[in-house]
């Protein structure tokens, strides 16, 4: 960014404003009505589901009388949810409305996986009809042994068993194998998602399922992959800006080049900032809101494991201190339930039940504001309130 007598180009924007921008449009400052749950799901870029009860518990903390029975209708009945890999290839809740937007506008990381087969002996002529095949007969929820299966006729592939080591587990998982490589079904779900959209369908005996978004979704919408991607980019803006190319590139975990590529071609509608000393971007049409952004009162929300919130920047000083950093970002990718302050993380939480009464212990990485414990044990009670216990013992320590 172009510096101006010593200073950066740009609106002068304070990091409170910038928290109040977030947090108004992640309904953290004020939960949104039950019947805008798809718009909230929108508006937060998303809600990481690895563990679809994290997922439900953000949706919880930005709406007004959600209970679980909710999300689980607009994901399976209404069909206004769907659940599927894009930023990061991790598991998301998204909008059925905007579901192109986000798995075409993140195929850029799915080819990551393309070029590490391609890298290891199986020709582009050969992966391209495998992947074609792997579309074509997730025409219905399948099963990943399903799925391994079919396609294993489809080809006339060796049909074996092998060690998927995804997210959080090494087990064994139903594989095909096409010269020298060995592609669990898993995998084969993580490729599809470079050149088709995918979405989770309902468990099969307790077996979870993989199907074609446009065989599932009454009123799927598809769109080219150059239009989703700056579509993402526009929706990545309005939650988490202001930001940079390398925030939208540890947002979605494309690389970098790709990144600013996609950020090149929406020039023409952001606008710079200064924040501090820090320069960055925001879309034009958000410019005023942020100028004019306040902080609440006092904002104090109690946010689960993989909250959104924590995840749309490559650098974190905004939301905690570098000495609290390991509490929260952990090992093996686990990001902890946070105890949220006026957009700032100042402590983590845990949660036990016990019949239908919740615990809640909270830890605090620093002395308080006096209003801020009623107001953790309010969110403790509507918490239990969401879980279906009769009530909640908050912890503070």
């Amino acid at each position: 960014m172009r510096r101006t007598a010593g200073k950066l180009a740009g609106s002068p924007i304070s990091w409170d404003q910038v928290r109040a921008f977030r947090l108004n449009r992640h309904h953290l400052s004020q939960r949104a009505p039950k019947k805008a749950l798809t718009s909230v799901v929108t508006d937060m870029g998303g809600a990481q589901a690895q563990l679809v009860s994290a997922a439900q518990v953000s949706l919880w903390a930005r709406t007004e009388n959600l209970v679980p029975a909710d999300v689980n209708s607009a994901l399976w009945e209404d069909r206004l949810l769907a659940k599927a890999w894009c930023m990061r290839r991790t598991v998301h809740l998204l909008p059925t409305e905007h579901l192109a937007v986000f798995v075409r506008g993140t195929a850029r990381r799915a080819e990551k996986e393309v070029r590490y087969v391609l890298n290891r002996g199986v020709t582009a002529e050969r992966l391209e009809e495998l992947l074609r095949v792997v579309i074509a007969v997730l025409d219905r929820p399948v099963t990943r042994s399903q799925l391994a299966v079919l396609v294993s006729r489809e080809l006339s592939l060796p049909l074996t068993t092998g060690q998927w080591a995804g997210w959080g587990s090494r087990r064994e998982v139903p594989c095909v194998k096409m010269a020298n490589f060995t592609f669990p079904a898993d995998f084969l779900l993580h490729l599809a998602g470079a050149r088709g959209v995918l979405c989770a369908g309902p468990d099969n005996e307790g077996e979870s399922t993989s199907v074609r978004a446009d065989a599932w979704l009454p009123r799927w919408h598809d769109l080219p992959g150059l239009r989703a991607e700056q579509e993402l980019l526009r929706l990545y803006l309005r939650a988490y800006g202001p930001a940079t190319p390398s925030d939208f590139k540890a947002w979605t975990q494309m690389r970098l080049a790709d990144a600013r590529t996609i950020w090149t071609r929406l020039e023409s509608e952001l606008e710079p900032v200064d924040i501090e000393g820090e320069a960055k971007w925001i879309l034009r049409a958000d410019l005023r809101e942020l100028e004019h952004a306040e902080l609440p009162g006092l904002s104090v929300c109690l946010l689960p494991y993989f909250d959104s919130f924590l995840l749309g920047h490559e650098r974190r000083g905004h939301l905690l201190e570098a000495r609290h950093h390991p509490q929260v970002y952990r090992a093996q990718g686990w990001i902890a339930p946070v105890l949220l302050v006026n957009g700032r993380v100042v402590g983590v939480w845990t949660h036990t039940r016990k019949g239908d009464l919740l615990t809640v212990r909270v830890t605090r990485f620093s002395r308080l504001p006096s209003g801020v414990d009623p107001r953790v044990r309010a969110e403790a009670q509507g918490l239990a309130r969401f879980l279906g216990c009769s009530g909640a013992t908050t912890l503070l320590s």
